[in-house]
Formats: structure tokens, sequence, C-alpha cells
């Protein structure tokens, strides 16, 4: 099979056609699937072939919205709502053991929900908001669901876990200091943000090299999108001047794309077959560009530094026999 041409203008469900019979009878779970988001275009291109989706979110009536509008569109898809708070460790273990309990396997892991760009502020965890969970709580959900991803390896299939990060990963390294011990004098909202999309960089190349490539991990950039942010998100980003001071999308700072071409990558990753034993890898616009990784996330230093900071910050360890 030839591997299918894909641009910036390819969209989520044109890669999931490309890749039917990969998506076919596949359990999949997307983190952060609310209607305005990239999760439910996401999901929404999953859910025509795949055998269970796994859609999460912190409140249980919009899962269900969510729910509805899939299956408004494809009657017959197996869609299951997990409610999963990425700021509560609690939350995390709570979902994680209903998801091992799931007589299903677990053949795909996507970690797309993110918090606000906006004011310094704590989770639960005492670390700072966006690193704590858009990377830690990611790390300790993927974790908690190795060993049911590990189960559904077959002879023709390694699980994969994907990371949606960011070209703003490129805007930053990681302050090792203030990530272990948050110090709002320090805190920038966009340094916060690119710290965490980095280390989703660092996390799927360690992932895939402690589990000797038995789980395929890769990251990605989405593109530029606009998805209905909170308004301290807009009020950051007009700051930097990707939105216009009305709020507005500025179309000269960035080449917009819509969620469903926004999507396209995390399909492309999830399921592309072109792309085993290439874990690790990091996407833009649904083909490798490990090109436009930054130094520091290209540093396989700098990714087992993080595995094992996060570890630490923890109190646990996340092995592979």
């Amino acid at each position: 099979m030839s591997t299918p041409a894909f641009t910036a203008k390819t969209t989520a469900k044109e890669v999931a056609d490309a890749f039917a019979e990969q998506i076919k009878g596949k359990t999949v779970l997307i983190t952060g699937t609310s209607l305005k988001g990239l999760g439910f275009t996401t999901a929404q291109a999953f859910a025509k072939n795949a055998g269970l989706v796994i859609i999460t979110g912190r409140s249980l009536p919009k899962l269900k919205e969510t729910e509805a509008a899939l299956k408004a569109e494809y009657p017959s898809a197996n869609i299951r709502p997990l409610v999963l708070d990425l700021a509560s460790r609690a939350s995390v273990r709570k979902a994680a053991a209903e998801v091992n309990a799931y007589p299903e396997p677990l053949h795909i892991l996507i970690h797309n929900a993110a918090t606000i760009i906006g004011p310094f502020a704590l989770n639960e965890d005492k670390l700072e908001s966006q690193f704590s969970s858009d990377h830690v709580s990611p790390f300790l959900l993927t974790k908690l669901l190795a060993p049911k991803l590990l189960a559904s390896t077959t002879t023709a299939f390694a699980p994969r876990v994907i990371f949606v990060s960011s070209l703003a990963h490129t805007f930053a390294s990681i302050d090792w200091e203030t990530a272990a011990k948050p110090d709002a004098s320090k805190y920038s909202a966009i340094n916060a943000y690119a710290q965490a999309k980095v280390a989703n960089v660092l996390a799927a190349k360690e992932l895939t090299r402690r589990s000797k490539g038995k789980i395929q991990s890769f990251s990605l950039h989405p593109g530029t999108i606009a998805t209905g942010e909170a308004p301290e998100n807009v009020a950051t980003l007009k700051e930097i001047g990707i939105y216009t001071p009305e709020g507005k999308p500025n179309l000269e700072a960035a080449q917009w794309k819509t969620r469903e071409e926004g999507s396209a990558t995390t399909i492309a990753a999830a399921v592309d077959p072109s792309l085993e034993g290439k874990g690790g890898a990091y996407l833009v616009d649904s083909v490798l560009a490990d090109d436009q990784v930054s130094a520091f996330g290209a540093d396989p230093a700098n990714a087992r530094k993080l595995w094992d900071l996060t570890e630490e910050l923890l109190g646990e360890k996340f092995t592979f026999n």
C-alpha cells in the first residue's frame, strides 16, 4: 500500500478514510473531547470505523452532548463517556481503573486535552497547572494504562500513545527548578505553555525508548486553530499577537487551520502504518517533521531527566519489564 499524500489542508476524516482498515475494530481513548475542541473532531474521525471510542472530559453532561453529536452522525458508533479531570490525580486514577476494568482491549491513547494558557495557578498536586495537567497527569494516566495497552499488542500492531504538542514547544525549555517548585514571580503564561508542550515531545521519545518500542509514541503540532478558547486564554493569545486586540484570530500571525484540518495529524500519528518502528518522532501536517523539533526537545538527556523528575513528582516509578 502506497502512503497517501497529505497536506496542511487534509482533514481528519480524509486521513481516517485512508487508514480505515487500520482503524477498524480498534479501541481509542481521547482526552478532552468537548464539542468545540480538537478532541471532538478527532473522535468524529475515529467513530465511523473504530471498535470503541472512549471520550473524556470533566463534565458528564458535556460528555453526553459529545456522545449525542457523534451518534447523530454515526448511529452505530460505539462511544463510551469517561469522566476525567486532569487537574486531579485522584480523578486520573479513578478513570484509569474504569478503563482497566473494561472488557475491550485498549489500542490507542491520545493525550489531546490541554489546560488554558492563563494566569499562574496551582493544581491539586501543588504544581503549575499547565505542566501538571498537560504533562504530569498524562504521564500518570499512561503509566496506569500501559499494561492494558501492551496487552493489545499483536505481530502486526504495536499500541500507540499520542501527545498533541505544539510548535510552541520551540519557544522555551524546561526550567527544572520551577517545574518541581513553582514560583509565581518567575511565571510567564506562554513559557509555561511552551514548557508543557516540549514535555510532550520529550515524553513521546522516552516512552518509546523505555518500552523498547513495545509502545510507539508520537508527538505532533496540530497547526494553529481557533477552538473557542476561555477568556483567560484569549487574553494571553492577544498579548503574544496570535489574536488581534479585538480577540479575533490574527490572519497575519499564522496559517490558520479548521478544527477538522487540525485533527488530521493526530489521526495519522495514531494509525499510519508507515510510522511503525518510528516511535518518538514528531509530526506536522500528518507527516514526519523531526527537523522542526527544538534542540532542547531533541536531546535524549532532557527526555531522561524529565522522566526521572516526573517519577519524583508522582512519588512512583514508571518502568517496563
